[in-house]
């Protein structure tokens, strides 16, 4: 497994702004130290506290959560694991998109949802503010405009910093912006799955950071028996490891947020800031078909 040399190798990658805040450009996505189907408690509760401390203790400080992961279990964690937090720690959260049985997700972007939903999420994670508020999905029954609109209403109640966006459009990005400041967008994307380069280059031009989910797309890449596989061998890495070292290499404004409920594997994925693809590398993996890798 490859390395980085400093104590905090989250750090290894450098830094990239959300608002006025920064952070290090490699966080962490806690949704999978829930249970299954991100329904309830995990069946190991204190090993996944454990890898959300040792996750800063590794240098990440941004981690990324909402409040339809158990639901309300996974901010329930990020305070029991975390609370009172470390100077510099920026937790963001969504609202807006409800998860009460497995399988099913259900968008609801009400102003009226959106107030009790970020209340919650303050009570549950001991905040008085939260850093990074997300819209977590559009609701095709809500004009995008009023969904935001009663985000900015909460900010300038001053209990949100800054509003985000996930699983938005061109368009809706847009219309968001003309209600409120879009600091970051949170949408699906991987080395073998860009549906989204032209929102990645987007945000790229407004200083607007981009957070991947699924970033080592369902896990797949972390089992690649084609060219990273090949690549990680060079590295003395893993195929993950690859995978996100791609990532760190695609744009200053790209966060990646991996998540693991394993120590291990946090380790391996935390590394994987201090690999340095040469350009040839790069331009391999970013022209290859998601077949190949």
């Amino acid at each position: 497994m490859a390395a980085a040399p400093s104590t905090q190798p989250a750090a290894a990658a450098g830094t990239v702004r959300i608002g006025d805040l920064t952070v290090n450009r490699l966080g962490f996505g806690a949704m999978r130290l829930t249970g299954a189907g991100v329904i309830g408690p995990p069946d190991d509760q204190e090993s996944a506290l454990a890898v959300l401390r040792r996750a800063v203790e590794l240098g990440v400080n941004f981690i990324d959560t909402a409040d339809s992961y158990g639901p309300a279990v996974n901010e329930l964690q990020i305070a029991e694991a975390l609370h009172p937090y470390p100077d510099g720690l920026v937790i963001g959260t969504k609202g807006g998109l409800l998860h009460e049985r497995r399988g099913e997700w259900r968008q609801d972007g009400r102003p009226e949802t959106l107030r009790a939903s970020l209340e919650s999420s303050l009570e549950r994670l001991r905040l008085e503010r939260i850093d990074l508020y997300q819209l977590h999905s559009v609701d095709p029954t809500v004009p995008i405009e009023e969904s935001v609109g009663a985000l900015a209403e909460l900010q300038q109640e001053g209990k949100i910093r800054h509003i985000g966006l996930s699983n938005v459009d061109a368009r809706q990005l847009a219309q968001a912006r003309s209600v409120a400041t879009i600091v970051s967008v949170q949408n699906r994307y991987s080395v073998a799955d860009r549906p989204w380069e032209g929102m990645l280059d987007a945000c790229e031009r407004e200083g607007i950071a981009f957070l991947p989910w699924f970033p080592l797309g369902f896990g797949e890449l972390a089992r690649s028996r084609g060219h990273l596989a090949e690549l990680a061998a060079n590295h003395g890495a893993t195929a993950a490891q690859i995978a996100i070292a791609w990532l760190l290499r695609r744009s200053p404004v790209m966060l990646p947020i991996p998540g693991s409920s394993s120590l291990e594997h946090l380790e391996e994925n935390v590394a994987a800031a201090g690999i340095e693809l040469t350009d040839i590398e790069f331009d391999e993996l970013s022209g290859s078909a998601a077949a190949a890798l």
